[in-house]
């Protein structure tokens, strides 16, 4: 089993499975708030970004340059299957303990 991940580590693996190939630091950013209403900072987003990628969560690429960024090329970002793992066993482990709480949740 993987290690255990964070809430914020989680919204990154997801927004960046929904984002598939179209998967960049300000687009993972910008999934996230128009789904969850949080605005994350661009530092909080990559320091994320750079624990999943170091623990093997998450891989990158570089796409092409382009002149709307000066020359410099985006680095796009792919969940591993360890990382679809992680989130799966982060998402189960809080439906498990959500189980049965309904109706105080509803108070």
């Amino acid at each position: 089993m993987p290690p255990a991940i964070g809430e914020l580590e989680t919204c990154v693996l997801l927004a960046t499975l929904r984002l598939e190939h179209d998967a960049y630091g300000v687009s993972i950013r910008d999934e996230i708030r128009e789904r969850t209403g949080r605005a994350l900072s661009r530092g909080a987003i990559y320091s994320a970004i750079t624990r999943l990628e170091s623990r093997g969560f998450l891989t990158s690429r570089l796409g092409d340059p382009t002149p709307i960024r000066g020359g410099r090329a985006k680095r796009f970002f792919s969940v591993t299957p360890t990382g679809v793992r992680a989130v799966r066993d982060s998402t189960t482990a809080v439906d498990q303990l959500r189980e049965g709480l309904e109706t105080l949740l509803s108070r």
